[in-house]
């Protein structure tokens, strides 16, 4: 992902789930793939997918049962 495309994806996370401190951290050795962060924790992984000259992008985040316990 280029910084253009990662500027996009950050406003567009920004924007749909109302928080000014998430941020994207593309990953040097993987240029289809970006890591989640609120502030400075990870959420997630955000991953670009290209099939038949269709772009998608599919955010994967995994909750932990313990994570659960604080809640």
């Amino acid at each position: 992902m280029d910084k253009t495309e990662v500027a996009k994806l950050e406003a567009y996370l920004r924007k749909t789930f109302g928080m000014k401190n998430i941020g994207l951290r593309p990953q040097p050795k993987k240029n289809d793939m970006a890591e989640v962060f609120i502030g400075d924790e990870f959420i997630a992984t955000l991953y670009r997918i290209e099939d038949d000259g269709e772009i998608e992008y599919q955010l994967q985040m995994a909750i932990l049962e313990m994570d659960l316990e604080d809640v």
